[in-house]
């Protein structure tokens, strides 16, 4: 099977959807097809090793840490493109690279698309633009392309249930992510642990995404300046980057907390990410954005118990006090969730680890079946 996997996102600013196609590409690769990673490029860094990839030229947004793909502007890319025999194509994002997409399908109606709701549109374009007009506009784009393909999935129940909400009116299915199950390093996690200077005695909360407001990352600051006042022992751990990042340190600045939060910069998912996992008592993800983020699964994997906000996507398979913990979207209430959750951490972590992962051969297993199914079809 030759699969064509299109995204908007390329190393090193992958974003959690760029990490799901790269999982998907890799994945179908190990099991004998060939999967090409599509996505705009980015000229300062080299392409993925192992992983056939076919990129065109993009231009940086500015102000944003993603490029803007213009596949038309590619000559070597369209006449690549013409030239691969795809049984099947998978978007992961609506936008320009849809078109492509949409464009590979006009020249051969043979090829059957598929398209993975992943992100909240509407949330995306508002905070960009702080226009309702525009945002509804962009979310008209989104169930333009959707209603072309021939399936759209979603990464979840809460998920599927936002595409309603924008008015997609056709069938969706569920294709869940993965996360490989690591052996969790506790070595590596100490020698991390004291590179950046962490008592044993301090507890550790994490935050791993990008640093943006929309990923709710102000209301971690102002829960752990509650809990500096109330005398808990602690360290916040921020891994990533992002446009707010100056912003939320400067607000880290403002609650007298910037002795106990540590800003990390982007970490590229592998050993130094997983050991920061390790090391952590709780990981604290507050976002009501995102819908099945990979870094709870991840957290997960290194029995990394997660404080979710309670009716949240990502908050969908955690039971409260089990193997996660659940809270309203308040810093108030936050605060008050990571102290009764640290005593109960190291046991819900490995319940976390043994309820929550699901590895990627084994999502990928269904994958392919659905993706046969629609070849299929397509060819009677």
């Amino acid at each position: 099977m030759i699969i064509g996997e299109l995204t908007e996102t390329y190393p090193p600013m992958q974003d959690g959807v760029g990490r799901v196609c790269w999982a998907y590409c890799q994945t179908l690769e190990k099991m004998g097809h060939r999967a090409f990673y599509i996505a705009p490029e980015d000229p300062a860094h080299s392409r993925f090793e192992g992983l056939e990839t076919i990129l065109y030229k993009g231009l940086q947004i500015p102000g944003q840490n993603y490029r803007l793909g213009v596949p038309d502007w590619s000559r070597e890319f369209r006449k690549t493109i013409r030239g691969i025999p795809f049984d099947i194509l998978h978007i992961h994002s609506p936008f320009l690279s849809a078109r492509v997409a949409l464009e590979i399908q006009k020249s051969n109606p043979r090829i059957p698309i598929v398209a993975t709701f992943h992100s909240k549109y509407y949330d995306d374009a508002f905070k960009i633009t702080h226009s309702k007009r525009i945002s509804s506009g962009v979310v008209s784009v989104v169930l333009n392309v959707y209603n072309k393909c021939d399936a759209v999935w979603t990464v979840n129940h809460e998920t599927a249930e936002v595409l309603r909400a924008y008015g997609y009116r056709g069938a969706v299915d569920i294709a869940p992510n993965g996360t490989d199950l690591y052996e969790i390093d506790y070595d590596k996690a100490a020698e991390t642990r004291a590179r950046l200077g962490i008592p044993e005695e301090r507890k550790v909360l994490l935050f791993v995404g990008q640093i943006s407001r929309k990923k709710n990352i102000h209301s971690v600051l102002q829960a752990a300046a509650i809990l500096k006042k109330q005398g808990l022992d602690f360290v916040l751990l921020l891994a990533g980057d992002g446009p707010d990042r100056g912003n939320l340190e400067k607000l880290a600045g403002d609650l007298d907390i910037r002795d106990r939060t540590g800003f990390l910069g982007f970490i590229r998912a592998g050993e130094e990410l997983h050991s920061l996992y390790a090391l952590s008592d709780l990981f604290v993800f507050p976002s009501i954005y995102d819908n099945a983020p990979m870094v709870v699964r991840e957290a997960a994997t290194n029995e990394t118990p997660s404080v979710l906000i309670r009716g949240s996507c990502s908050a969908e398979g955690i039971e409260d006090g089990m193997n996660g913990f659940l809270c309203e979207n308040s810093p108030e209430d936050i605060a008050r969730t990571i102290q009764e959750a640290l005593p109960k951490a190291r046991e819900a972590g490995r319940a976390a680890r043994r309820t929550i992962p699901r590895p990627w051969d084994e999502i990928m297993t269904d994958v392919v079946r659905k993706y046969q199914a629609l070849i299929d079809r397509k060819r009677v």
